[in-house]
């Protein structure tokens, strides 16, 4: 290992140090951040990897400790590999030859068994699923614990893409303007019925009947969430204008002037967009609007399946079973497929590029705190997560769109003749 480290530190000039099981520290380039160090606490990791150089192995061994970062957090330590083109230049300037010579006794050498880590287990992928398995999907990841998620949110709730209005904005204020963006861009006025298909927390049916004087109404699949948000809607006194349910969003009944559905339509899978879009359809009022907010992913040549990419498997498996992204172009067709008339589309990438570093950066702060409530495993699944999702929406191979809709796509649409209201 200290030859191969001599290597990197020759050819790639990295920015951080290699901890070894010894305690010994190799500096992986000529000026290294102080501190900074991918730390191998087990010998029988590399060889494990060398032989079968999984993503799903590395996963486990990392949420098992065995690979870990000392002195920053993962994004301290792979975003300049993320950012600055010139890594992978500098990698391939190591001899295929050299470094297999560096390597070959680790072919040989005892591996550790990547032990078995938090996951869905079977079924991840989502394939025929029915109600009841939306419903796992859902607990899988949401019924962590409030508490956990509670330290790294904002005191809303808000677990999906916040909108900077300013770079330097907080936290905070990123999401209260998201929240008010989607409501004026649903220009809720007092005493429309709201639904919000997949309410979470309930931060935005909060915001959206505190302030714009409407009476909302919230269905979720997690237990936890709705909790909370029950609990949140009686301390503000306003239980007389917000109702909510545990259930699937197929069997919602009611007719609804606005509808609104952020973060949701990632997990429905793409077998059931359709049946999605006329669920909207039939619960939306004649010449209203729905907004959906949601990840996406760039198009494709060749039509291929969220989980045919190692990176996607290892979501569903350990963060978002079901879960599979559309693009936005399929999204549009589909909704236009369900006669709905296609106002706006925003992109909020780079938004969701900060949301999910301050998201990382705040639970490595607060690590130990997360460890004491969901234990080590589930933390780092975690922040390896987070920091993935910031990577993947900062290099453009994850987007996020809003999408302004509305059902009757004939005769007037209501809407003023231009958008100037949705941001003076």
């Amino acid at each position: 290992m200290r030859r191969l480290a001599a290597i990197v530190r020759e050819k790639v000039d990295a920015h951080f140090s290699l901890r070894l099981w010894d305690g010994s520290l190799e500096p992986l380039g000529r000026t290294v951040q102080p501190g900074l160090a991918l730390r191998i606490a087990s010998p029988g990791v590399v060889p494990s990897l060398v032989r079968w150089p999984t993503l799903d192995r590395l996963i486990r061994h990392y949420a098992h400790g065995r690979i870990d970062v000392e002195g920053g957090s993962l994004i301290d330590l792979a975003e300049p590999i993320a950012v600055d083109r010139s890594y992978r230049k500098r990698f391939k300037q190591i001899g295929k030859g050299s470094a297999l010579r560096t390597i070959a006794p680790f072919i040989f050498a005892k591996g550790d068994h990547p032990d078995s880590s938090r996951d869905f287990g079977t079924g991840a992928e989502g394939a025929g699923r029915g109600t009841g398995d939306n419903k796992r999907f859902i607990q899988f990841h949401y019924d962590v614990g409030n508490e956990f998620y509670q330290l790294f949110l904002d005191p809303e709730m808000q677990y999906s893409c916040a909108h900077f209005p300013a770079w330097d904005a907080s936290l905070e204020e990123a999401q209260v303007s998201k929240l008010d963006l989607i409501c004026r861009k649903l220009r809720l006025k007092p005493g429309e019925r709201m639904l919000d298909i997949g309410c979470g927390w309930g931060g935005l049916l909060c915001h959206a009947v505190q302030n714009y004087g409407v009476h909302g109404h919230g269905v979720t699949l997690s237990e936890e969430q709705l909790a909370f948000a029950q609990e949140k809607v009686e301390r503000l006194g306003i239980a007389d204008r917000v109702t909510l349910q545990l259930i699937d969003y197929r069997e919602t009944e009611g007719t609804f002037d606005k509808i609104s559905s952020v973060g949701m339509y990632e997990h429905i899978g793409l077998d059931n967009i359709p049946e999605y879009f006329r669920t909207v359809q039939r619960l939306l009022a004649d010449g209203g609007l729905f907004l959906n907010h949601a990840i996406a992913r760039g198009a494709k040549r060749k039509k291929k399946r969220f989980s045919s990419r190692p990176e996607q498997r290892a979501l569903q498996k350990y963060i978002f079973p079901g879960g599979e992204l559309d693009d936005i172009g399929h999204t549009l067709r589909e909704m236009e497929i369900a006669k709905f008339e296609v106002h706006d589309v925003e992109a909020l990438r780079e938004h969701y590029q900060r949301t999910t570093r301050i998201w990382c950066e705040r639970l490595h702060t607060r690590r130990s705190e997360a460890e004491a409530l969901v234990g080590p495993e589930t933390y780092r699944i975690w922040a390896a997560y987070l920091a993935g999702c910031s990577f993947a929406f900062q290099r453009g191979s994850a987007r996020i769109f809003q999408t302004l809709a509305g059902k009757s796509p004939k005769g007037a649409s209501g809407k003023p003749p231009t958008r100037v209201d949705l941001y003076s």
